[in-house]
Order: C-alpha cells, then structure tokens, then sequence
C-alpha cells in the first residue's frame, strides 16, 4: 500500500514540475541565444541586437519575477494552489510564442518580463503544493525535486541552444505546456488548502488521490491517520478564518513564526550571497580567467551537467541523511571550494607562475556548484515551505521569496563592483565567510524536518 502511495506521489510531482522544467528551459535560454542574437546571424528579421539591449534579456526577469511572486502569493490564499499553477501556463505559452515569431527586440523583452512573472509564481506554488501533498516519509525528496527539475530545465536549453535552431526551444517548452494541462487539469486542490477552506470533504478526496488509497480496513486507518493529521495541522487557523482573515501581523511577533521567518531569511540569504547565482552568471568568465580551451556554450553545458548531478545526489539523501547534514556538507564544502578558488586568484593576480596548475578554477568552480546544489541551491524552497506555521504560510513563503528577487538582482549587479573593490579573490573570500556565518545560525536554530510531523516540527520552533 505504502507503495502505491508513494508512486501518487512522484506522478504528481512529476506532472507538476513539467512546469518547472519549462520555467528551467527559459532560464537557460539566454546564454547560447544571446550569443547568436548578437552575432550577424540573428534570426530576427531586425538583424542582430546590442549588447545593451542583450543585457536587458537577463535583467527584465527579476523584474518580471517581483512581480509574479506577489501577485501570486497574495492570489493563492484566495484560491489555492491548482488554480493558479494551470494559469501558470497562459503566460508560459505567450512568452514562448514571442519568442518563437519575435521580428524585433522587444517582443524578446516581452516575452522576458512575462516569464520572468510566471518565475516569481513558480517559486511560491510548486514547493508549497509539493510539500502539502507529500507524506511525511518523501516530503523531502518531492521537494528536492523542484530544483532537481529546474536544472534540467537549464540543461536542456543548453543543449538545445547549442545543437539544435533557434526556433527549437520554443517548441519544445510548449509541448511540454500542452502535456501539463492535460494531466494536471484533472489532479485535485491540495488537501491542506480545502481543509483551510473547511471543505474537509473534499480534502479527504485529495488525500484518497495522492495517496492512491481505495476502500479496505487497512486503507481507511490510513486515511483517518492523515486526516487526523491535516485537521490537526489546520486547526490553529480556525479561529482566523472565522473571522475572515487567516493571517495578521502579530502572528509574526511569537514563536513558531517568528523564528520560521528568521530561518527563511537566513536560507535565502545563503542562496543568494553565498555567490552560488551570482557565479553562474559569470561562468563564461571564470573559464576565461581559467584560460580555458572550451567554447563558452560546452563551458555552460558541463556546469549545467554538475548543477543537475549535485542536485540529483541532494534528492537522493534529503530523506535519508536529512536536511541539516546536507547544509552543514553543502556550506563547509562550498566555503572551501570558495576559498580555494580565491587563493589561485590571488596567487595570480600578485604575479605568481599557477600556469601549470590553471585547472585549478574549473575544477573548484564546478566543486562549488556541484556542492552547493546539495543544500544551498535546492534545500531552501523545500525547508521554507516545511517549517512555516499553516496561519503565516503564504505570507512566509511569499516573502521569503520576494527576498530572495530582491537580493539576486542585487548581488548579480553587484558582483562586478565587488570584484573591483575587493578583487576577484577577496570577493570569493567574502562567499564563503556568508557560507559558514549561516552554516553557524542554521546548526543552531533550524530544526531537522526529515521525516517528521507538522506538529513535531512546531513543537521544535517553540
């Protein structure tokens, strides 16, 4: 039975990350189509676009992603997670196709802005729903899942960019489009939600179908075990909705809340200014400052492989060795491949012969990602959906990724001043200071969440 159970579970996951992998595919879009946009032989009837323009490719999705995670983290408390995660995919299919027939840079701006929309909702609703249709025994590996996808999403534009036209990847993102609404048009609400709603009904039918449970003895005490859990889980809320408002400020004042936002802020910190985004922007760079032989476009193919690898091996631990083992590996083994890298920086920049050793970038700088798409690249939309209360979850989930919008517009913006001020070397310094600085907290302050009970975990945020 358990079994079956399980096998719901990933179809689901599976149905719903079709999503996030066309949202991976667009993510990875720009760094083999700029290239080609730029280049006399731009496929756009316009000709070939500015570097300035270019720029603003990248850019336009963080503003366009604002956006989106506020919109949709203030819809999904008025109607749920499916609703909004199939209206995800009108602007998905609008943005591919202005792509596909743009005549002129701006429809590339647009279709940009419109994506980068349906990224800041993504970010909100697929680990939210993943975690509140998981079972407590594969919460964490669902979960994972989501990054896990998104980075094939990156690869697979990569490979598509560099072998395949420029009119591929837009067919190949609708296409998964299509499939998505089909199958997920038929799955149910998230039980959590209809039980917010106190349509309790309808969420016992939710569970019966992510947990594939029929009509037996056995299945019904498991049925009644979940539903005792859910209701349990929602019950703390009760009151709120009673009074029309499931969430107010002075929530935020006591524990649990408190101390799960803090987390959150935290988690999204070390995403962010661990350098792990920032650097990914700029591998073409540092596989230059490497002297590297490799074209750009295999240069962004073999980082894409590592993400997807390490992210891989983080969907294959997360529920076995737990979460606060993967960050402590994650943030410790990053802050070393930080450091390292920074030394050979170092080491060149103040004259010294490292010419035989200039494998050493590629190999710290693939360490590095590989390493960090353990815990700090995968783990966080994962934890942060777990250890926020039922009461302050869209509100917790929402900002903590708003934060993270408003901070990866920062530090990728800031990344070449600091380079300047700092040097390349201080700057992978300063990384891998945040990576043991949150390391610290997190050991302290965040609970374990593997495998246990909402309950369980509330009780371990007093």
């Amino acid at each position: 039975m358990q079994e079956a159970s399980v096998k719901f579970q990933y179809f689901a996951a599976f149905v719903v990350n079709l999503l996030t992998v066309s949202y991976g595919i667009t993510l990875g879009w720009p760094s083999p189509n700029i290239l080609l946009l730029i280049s006399d032989e731009s496929p756009l009837p316009s000709g070939k676009i500015t570097l300035e323009s270019a720029s603003w490719i990248a850019s336009l999705l963080g503003v366009g992603a604002l956006f989106g995670n506020l919109f949709f983290g203030f819809i999904i408390n008025k109607f749920g997670r499916k609703m909004p995660l199939l209206l995800l995919s009108i602007p998905t299919i609008i943005s591919w196709l202005l792509i596909w027939f743009a005549q002129n840079i701006y429809y590339l701006h647009a279709a940009r802005t419109l994506i980068g929309v349906v990224g800041g909702g993504v970010f909100v609703i697929v680990p939210l729903f993943l975690s509140e249709i998981a079972s407590d025994r594969v919460r964490g590996f669902l979960g994972s899942t989501f990054i896990l996808s998104a980075n094939f999403g990156i690869l697979l534009a990569f490979v598509i960019g560099n072998y395949c036209d420029f009119y591929t990847s837009p067919k190949v993102a609708i296409v998964l489009m299509i499939v998505y609404i089909v199958l997920f048009y038929f799955f149910p609400e998230s039980p959590t939600f209809l039980a917010k709603q106190g349509n309790l009904l309808a969420a016992e039918d939710s569970i019966r179908f992510y947990r594939g449970i029929r009509e037996n003895y056995e299945e019904s005490e498991l049925l009644q075990l979940e539903m005792a859990k859910l209701k349990n889980s929602v019950g703390d809320t009760k009151s709120d909705q009673n009074h029309g408002n499931s969430f107010i400020l002075s929530d935020l004042s006591e524990n649990p809340a408190r101390k799960a936002i803090t987390i959150g802020i935290v988690l999204v910190i070390l995403n962010q200014f661990s350098g792990f985004f920032a650097m990914t922007n700029y591998t073409g760079l540092i596989f230059k400052e490497a002297d590297s032989t490799l074209p750009p476009n295999i240069s962004a193919i073999i980082v894409a492989t590592v993400q997807i690898v390490g992210s891989y091996m983080a969907s294959l631990f997360v529920d076995r060795a737990g979460r606060k083992f993967l960050f402590a590996v994650s943030a410790v083994g990053m802050a070393v491949g930080l450091v390292v890298l920074g030394v050979y920086m170092m080491l060149k920049s103040w004259q010294y012969h490292v010419e035989s050793v200039n494998w050493i970038p590629i190999v710290a700088f693939s360490f590095v990602i590989f390493i960090a798409s353990w815990g700090i690249a995968s783990l966080p939309f994962l934890i942060i959906a777990e250890i926020m209360p039922e009461n302050v979850k869209d509100f917790g989930v929402t900002f903590c990724t708003a934060l993270m919008c408003c901070f990866t517009f920062i530090i990728v913006k800031c990344l070449p001043l600091l380079s300047d001020v700092l040097g390349f070397h201080g700057t992978m310094f300063l990384f891998a200071a945040v990576c043991l600085c949150s390391e610290l907290y997190l050991h302290f302050n965040m609970p374990e969440t593997k495998g246990k009970s909402y309950e369980q975990i509330m009780d371990s945020l007093q």
